[in-house]
């Protein structure tokens, strides 16, 4: 049953020109645009060094965040989550089934992108293990924000919500802009939230070649913890 509704919720998410435009689109033209343009000063390097790891944060979070909760708040608001949670596939089935949906087109969107960014003349550097550490935890974090959100507020709020934060975070998590751009008291705060970990997690793994990351995928764990932990709690099917 969880790998059914898992497939259904993914062939229903890439039917979906406004979420194909936050998970595709957006990513990519980023990518290439900031990649080929100088429009930007990414420090020494090329800059799809810097950009490739800050847009497959970005793409994560769309995805995850963005995506999952615009869908999920209007599912609930026309009752489609009630019907689902009447059927015999159990509540916490059909929130896994929504998870695997994710993680599905997370793997498409990263296999997407890393071949434009190798088009583009990337050369990633770093271990895979880290790199799909952070992206698991990345996702479990922007997961729990995203089912908190629509399970709380209401869907016209939640689509209003999501697309302010992805644009917000877009600008200052650290995806194109690098974070020594920011005055330091902001810096400090910016660099607390789990599109910067994510995307300076990734950066520093890929770019750098550092090992792993602990004090990036620390954040990410907090706010992992207190996003699924929230929703769990607070989340109204109807």
């Amino acid at each position: 049953m969880i790998r059914a509704q898992a497939a259904l919720e993914t062939r229903m998410l890439l039917r979906n020109g406004e979420q194909l435009l936050l998970t595709v689109v957006i990513p990519t033209l980023l990518l290439v645009l900031f990649s080929a343009v100088d429009i930007v000063d990414t420090g020494e390097g090329k800059a799809v060094d810097f950009l490739a790891p800050g847009v497959l944060a970005l793409a994560v979070m769309s995805t995850a965040f963005t995506g999952q909760a615009i869908a999920t708040g209007f599912e609930r608001r026309y009752g489609v989550l009630k019907r689902l949670g009447a059927t015999p596939l159990p509540r916490w089935a059909l929130m896994t089934a929504k998870t695997c949906s994710v993680l599905v087109t997370e793997v498409l969107q990263i296999a997407l992108l890393t071949v434009i960014a190798f088009a583009l003349g990337w050369s990633p550097q770093g271990g895979p293990f880290a790199v799909l550490l952070l992206l698991v935890l990345g996702t479990a974090a922007f997961s729990g924000l995203g089912l908190l959100m629509a399970g709380t507020l209401k869907a016209e709020v939640t689509l209003a919500a999501a697309n302010l934060v992805f644009l917000l975070l877009l600008v200052g998590g650290g995806v194109i802009v690098p974070m020594e751009k920011f005055p330091g008291g902001v810096r400090a705060v910016l660099e607390l939230l789990p599109i910067s970990a994510l995307s300076d997690g990734l950066r520093d793994v890929l770019q750098h070649g550092a090992g792993m990351p602990w004090g990036d995928l620390g954040i990410l764990a907090v706010w992992a913890v207190l996003g699924l932990g929230a929703a769990a709690k607070l989340f109204r099917w109807e």
